[in-house]
């Protein structure tokens, strides 16, 4: 089962929800080359391809379309990817074929550990994704500590703070997100801390905003295709944070967007000129696949 989510009373004219990992924190580099992909070598006995499973993890999570995808469909699409792989099939590897977990993401529950142990009891496949998933929340817990927001987050929030309710939006799990977002004092900018267990960002977005506020009156923030998917999903606008260029776009959201978004002048030419500038980061093909 998932943790419940419910609507916090609208208290001003505007509403804003943040995307973390990758967006309001430098946090996607450390937690998937240092945590995720370790993890998953080692719990998959991948080490005679770990190459090709560090290139396809790192592709599907960082600088792909799929960037930001829930670690399950994450997971599953990495071990599809690796069985294509000519290198791969040459090394006589076993690839994990997740055809228990595929079906268990079929069913669209609330994809967290809560809900995948509640599932797992008595399926041995699931049981394993989950030993595969509380191992990497174990490696995130020791290693990731101490990295602060970007460059004008802090003003940026503060300032938003001022016009708009705010909310995270995110695929993390929560117990980290509280643990982030308090660490370095930015908790009191959002009256919701919504992570993986209370579902997708777009149902996140569904339940705490889409019946409050306007479409217009509405900004999702994130650095991801899911972020701007699940701003899509009520219609809301989007702000993007450009991998690699996260702290010009801050800037940028600080001395310009916010502005814009807060005057009804966001929509249109200047929402999709940002919208394309993340498309042109984030490629849908890996760079090995020939097409």
């Amino acid at each position: 089962m998932g943790q419940s989510l419910s609507a916090p009373q609208r208290e001003k004219d505007f509403f804003i929800a943040i995307d973390s990992d990758g967006c309001v924190f430098d946090t996607m580099e450390i937690k998937h080359k240092e945590c995720f992909c370790p993890v998953t070598i080692r719990h998959y006995g991948l080490q005679a391809v770990s190459k090709f499973a560090r290139q396809s993890w790192e592709f599907v999570n960082l600088y792909s379309v799929h960037r930001g995808m829930n670690r399950f469909p994450a997971l599953a699409k990495v071990m599809d990817q690796l069985r294509k792989r000519p290198e791969v099939l040459r090394r006589n590897v076993s690839v994990p074929v997740l055809e228990a977990l595929q079906d268990w993401i079929n069913s669209k529950p609330k994809l967290g550990n809560p809900a995948l142990a509640n599932a797992a009891v008595g399926n041995e496949a699931l049981a394993d994704a989950l030993q595969w998933s509380e191992a990497v929340n174990e490696a995130v817990t020791e290693m990731v500590h101490g990295v602060p927001p970007f460059p004008y987050v802090h003003d940026s929030l503060a300032r938003a703070a001022e016009h708009a309710d705010m909310m995270v939006a995110s695929s993390t799990p929560v117990e980290a997100l509280r643990r982030e977002w308090s660490e370095h004092r930015l908790s009191e900018y959002v009256g919701l801390i919504a992570g993986q267990e209370m579902g997708p960002k777009s149902y996140q977005l569904s339940t705490a905003a889409a019946s409050q506020y306007a479409p217009e009156q509405m900004l999702m923030i994130g650095d991801a295709f899911g972020d701007y998917r699940a701003a899509q999903s009520v219609n809301a606008c989007f702000f993007p944070i450009l991998p690699g260029d996260e702290e010009s776009s801050w800037e940028r959201f600080f001395n310009e967007a916010l502005d814009r978004f807060l005057l009804g002048q966001y929509r249109g030419a200047y929402e999709n000129d940002l919208i394309g500038e993340l498309s042109a980061r984030l490629p849908k093909h890996p760079p090995w696949e020939s097409r």
